[in-house]
């Protein structure tokens, strides 16, 4: 049997050679890969060890694993688990991959939220879940938005909902190994079942602030065929002939569940930043603004609820 070294730079060549990576990420996923056969062992490890050999079994697991990378599956698939904002989060295929130009947008979140946001008990923009700061996520897919802001601000309340209900149990699932109470997830078309009862009739839940990561990539987008987006949920990537579509609903919606002053924030496509502001500008929003992503892109625009 080969030396786990020799399994290591077999499996780093083959990861360059086939999907083009970098020298240094081939060989980074080539020890994740083993290291999930390996029970989670650390990369210490691997190079301290690295003349012992694998049982059948196990090169025969670490051989199917590096069989679906070089398919192209994503490895945050394979190894279901993907790092968010210093959050370790379960992702699945049912979910869309957490990506670091998603942290640009919890970075503008958290400049909104007050340090101590609580409000006295009757205040008339308490949100249906209880006193103080409401915060709403939408489409939230592994929570890793919700998850990252009530993790960095205990004292708020978020709400999080997605149409999937196999994503939700990934959110679930997310916020109670991260041990995070403040997170409310709830199954809904973006909107559609945010409704609170007060003074006993329906009435639209308001939020202090609303995030979103929407589908923003053109149905006939090539890039939708290639790459990671192969494997990833369809309904939480493409949105029309321009990408817009759910954002235009998005921001036509918003207005009702916002509190007066409220904040809406939306990631889009790097492209998008001006299409994004002129659809906030129609529905009343003022103080638009954008957020940059690492690249520099203008990845999250920004808008307040007007009073129109």
């Amino acid at each position: 049997m080969a030396s786990i070294q020799q399994l290591l730079r077999a499996a780093h060549q083959q990861l360059a050679d086939v999907l083009l990576l970098e020298s240094r990420e081939a060989r980074n996923e080539a020890r994740m890969l083993l290291s999930a056969v390996l029970a989670g062992v650390s990369h210490a490890w691997l190079i301290s060890h690295d003349q012992e050999a694998l049982t059948a079994p196990q090169q025969a697991a670490f051989d199917a694993l590096l069989q679906r990378r070089l398919a192209g599956e994503p490895i945050a698939y394979i190894l279901e688990q993907r790092e968010f904002y210093g959050l370790a989060l379960r992702v699945t295929a049912d979910t869309l991959i957490p990506r670091p130009d998603t942290e640009t947008l919890v970075e503008a979140a958290l400049t909104k939220i007050p340090a101590t946001p609580l409000l006295k008990p009757d205040d008339p923009h308490q949100g249906c879940q209880g006193h103080g700061f409401q915060i709403l996520d939408l489409g939230t897919g592994t929570g890793a938005i919700a998850l990252a802001i009530a993790q960095q601000r205990p004292q708020v309340q978020v709400t999080a909902v997605d149409a999937s209900a196999a994503a939700l149990n990934v959110a679930q699932h997310n916020a109670l190994q991260l041990g995070l109470a403040n997170v409310w997830l709830l199954q809904s078309d973006w909107f559609s079942a945010l409704n609170c009862p007060q003074d006993g009739a329906p009435d639209r839940a308001r939020y202090h602030l609303i995030v979103s990561n929407p589908p923003y990539i053109a149905a006939g987008d090539p890039h939708l065929t290639q790459g990671d987006l192969r494997f990833e949920p369809m309904s939480a990537l493409a949105s029309g002939p321009d990408g817009l579509d759910d954002i235009r609903h998005i921001v036509a919606q918003a207005p009702q569940h916002l509190v007066a002053g409220g904040w809406l924030m939306l990631e889009h496509g790097y492209d998008q930043a001006d299409a994004v502001a002129e659809l906030m500008k129609l529905q009343g929003f003022t103080e638009i603004s954008h957020a940059k992503d690492f690249a520099g892109h203008q990845r999250v625009t920004i808008g307040v609820r007007g009073e129109r």
